[in-house]
Parts: structure tokens; sequence; C-alpha cells
């Protein structure tokens, strides 16, 4: 009785004055400046005025401040949330730290990370990649949770299209995906990039919510990881040309001084493996209209009619050893090509000393669109094909190995594909075709 006499009274509280929601939710990591320094990013539906991690390797012996932005939904209803950020610098490194985050109001669980050795180049972290996965049929969901709380990887790429969509039911399913994602990206770093589904109310939702490195809002941005330079490309602005074709140009001037950067002796000999992802791919063999059927790509020529800011050039010019996309719900892995002719090393070994870019298509994650049917004939410059759900394990080896194999949550995670690229220098040893 009195049980029920409590609910009618906050009930009514709640109609009359409304709640007041401190708890955090949908927490997760990113990296910083560098892979040193951890971003810890969560949400309340209250303004707690003040965002604090609690932290260290025996207990919560250190305490950081962060900042929070007020994020309101573009749609009917205008949700609003606060979305806190909070810079963990300077981290002991090989070590693993619990944390919590939160307020004096509320504390989220007690988390726990891995940070990176201090030698960072010599290191062979593993990384799964996916993209196209949502809050509903996310198949490969618990998989990745359970593979992820034992310890078998260091970071996560998710290549776009999250929750399908972040911004439906007034932003209610982007929470909701976000809850689910944190027994993932709650204990390792989460990097991502933005899809086709983002791009209502100019990608707010997916900018809002994740905290990437650099100062594009996690649009394009770059980050060193083991003996990789990894560079995430936003592929929408392509596409959706009032979003801005400022955009295209914008990242391709970005892209080139990278890249540049990235190819200087000294980087590239310390770093000599150069990977990119992005949503969108420049070569598929689906079967359906999307822009990766067609022989002219617009991220791979460039904008409509005038072929400027194509992406295959540059990555071939600047020696990128290998290209992760996602968009169709399928996985498959390319040949070494470039501009559809197949450059392998050589007929025996076809990724060792490669003389073009690799590319590979991991989005099936899993999603309520289902799975992508591919054309019945491959093309010459596809190599393996697969609409089964699941995801790619990246292992970096060394500074001359990279293993790759997809998973199939379908097949209850057997692995269904394995590749190793190999390179006996820090630049590939591309085929001397023109790019001009």
């Amino acid at each position: 009785m009195l049980l029920h006499i409590t609910f009618i009274i906050l009930s009514f509280l709640s109609t009359v004055f409304g709640v007041l929601y401190y708890q955090p939710e949908a927490v997760h990591l990113s990296y910083g400046d560098n892979i040193h320094d951890i971003v810890v990013t969560w949400s309340t539906r209250n303004d707690t005025k003040e965002s604090l991690v609690e932290y260290g390797i025996g207990g919560f012996v250190l305490q950081v401040k962060g900042n929070s932005t007020l994020f309101i939904d573009g749609g009917v209803e205008k949700q609003r949330q606060y979305i806190h950020r909070v810079w963990l610098k300077n981290l002991n490194p090989d070590s693993r730290y619990i944390y919590r985050c939160g307020s004096h109001y509320g504390w989220s669980n007690v988390f726990y990370m891995k940070t990176a050795p201090k030698d960072s180049i010599n290191w062979s972290p593993q990384i799964v990649l996916f993209g196209d996965m949502g809050n509903e049929n996310a198949q490969s969901l618990s998989r990745l949770q359970e593979e992820t709380e034992r310890g078998l990887y260091d970071a996560a790429i998710h290549v776009g299209d999250f929750a399908y969509d972040m911004h439906t039911d007034d932003a209610r399913v982007g929470d909701e995906f976000m809850r689910q994602i944190e027994s993932v990206a709650a204990y390792i770093p989460y990097m991502t990039v933005p899809g086709n589904h983002e791009e209502r109310y100019n990608f707010s939702n997916y900018r809002a919510r994740f905290t990437m490195p650099g100062d594009s809002e996690g649009l394009w941005y770059s980050f060193n990881l083991g003996p990789v330079h990894f560079v995430a490309i936003e592929t929408e602005a392509y596409y959706f040309m009032n979003y801005g074709i400022k955009q295209v140009v914008k990242q391709y001037e970005w892209l080139e001084k990278d890249l540049q950067e990235a190819n200087k002796p000294e980087a590239r000999n310390q770093r000599p493996w150069i990977v990119t992802f992005g949503h969108r791919p420049m070569y598929c063999s689906n079967a359906n209209a999307d822009d990766c059927t067609n022989h002219q790509s617009l991220i791979r020529v460039g904008l409509p009619f005038l072929n400027w800011f194509g992406l295959e050039d540059l990555f071939f010019k600047h020696k990128v050893d290998l290209e992760i996309w996602a968009h169709e719900h399928s996985y498959e892995r390319m040949w070494p090509m470039y501009n559809f002719q197949v450059y392998n090393g050589s007929y025996e070994e076809p990724y060792k000393n490669y003389k073009a870019p690799v590319h590979i298509v991991t989005g099936s994650a899993g999603c309520k669109e289902g799975r992508e049917k591919f054309i019945p004939k491959p093309p010459n410059w596809s190599a393996f094909r697969s609409s089964d759900y699941g995801y790619t394990r990246m292992k970096i080896f060394n500074k001359t190995h990279i293993y790759l194999e997809q998973v199939s949550d379908d097949k209850d995670g057997a692995v269904l594909d394995r590749v190793w690229l190999v390179k006996e220098k820090p630049w590939p040893l591309y085929a001397d075709v023109s790019t001009e």
C-alpha cells in the first residue's frame, strides 16, 4: 500500500514539476590529442553544473573536471540533454585504470580501461572494425560486447551509420543506441566517422554525441596507433550538396596536408602504414544502385560533372596502404587496385609488396535494413565476398605485417576470410601509372 501511494505521489510530481535526471548514461571513450590521452564522454538529461571523472590504478584517487554543452535535437519536441566531456591526460602507459563519471548528483557504473604502452610505435594493437549497426537487429553487438570485456580489443572503429537513425523519435533511438554500445565504448576507445544515416539536422546528433580528435567535430581527423597512421574521412559532403561543397574542399585540403606530413621520411619510417576509413566505398559489387556500383563513384573521382577533389588519385599519390569502408551491408575484400585495374604484388602472393591500395568493405554489423546481395558474377578486382552479419578484426603485428580477418556472427564467430598485408619497405612499391 505504501509503495502504491509513493508511486502516485512521484507520478504527480513528475507531471506537475517535471523530473530531474542527473544520472550519467551513454558513457564512451575516445582518443584525445594522442593515444595516451583519453576523453570520457557521457550525457545527462539535466544540467549537473559539473562534469567529473574519478579514476586511478588502485582506486578513485584522482579527479578531473571537464565541461558540458547543451544539445537540442532538431525534432518537433526539441529534446534537450547535456553532453559532458572530460580529458584524462598524461595517463601512465600500459596500465589498467578504473573510472566513473558524473557529478555529486549521481555517478555512473564503475568502468575500466587499459592504456597504450610507452613505446607505442612498436606496439601491436588489435582493433575491431565495422559499420552500419543499428539498435534494431544489431546482431553482432552481443559478440562484440563479450569480446571487448574479454580484453580482445584495444580500440573499435565504427565506420558510419549508427542506430538507424539517431534522430528518430525525437532522438530517443539515438539515446537507446548510445546506451547499447556502452558495454563496448566505455572500455575501449570507440572511434567513429559519420555515414549517410547521420545527415539529418546537419549531422547534429553525430557531432554532439561523439568526441573525436581535431577541430572538425569528428567529421575528419587522424591519429597514430602503433606503427599505423589512421585517417578518418567524411564521405557524405560529396552527396548532400546542401550540406556544402565547401566541406568537400576543406576536407580535401586538410587531407592533402595530413598525408604529406605522414609521408615525410621520419614519419613514414616510424609509422609505415597509412590506413584510411570512411563510410561510402569507392568500389563494391553489390546488386543495388548505390554510388559504388557505378564506374564513376563520387568518392573516387570527385564532385559531379567537375571531377574535382576525388580521393582515389590523392590516396594513390600518397601511397595509402589500406582503405576501410562500410555502407554496403556485406563484407568484400578487393585485390590491390587502382582505377579498376588490379596491381597484385605477385600471382602467388598478391598482398605482399602490393602495387596499389587494398580496399575492404565491412558494413555488416547488423541493422533493420537487412543484408545486401551481390551481383552473380564477381568482377575481376573482387577477391572475397560475404553477406553474413559480422565484423572485421585487425592485428597490427609490426612495421611490415598487418593481419585482417572477417568474423561471421551468423556462423557463431567463425572466421570466413583471412589476409596478410606484407611490405618490405615503408612506402609501398606502387605501380608506375599516371594520376594526372
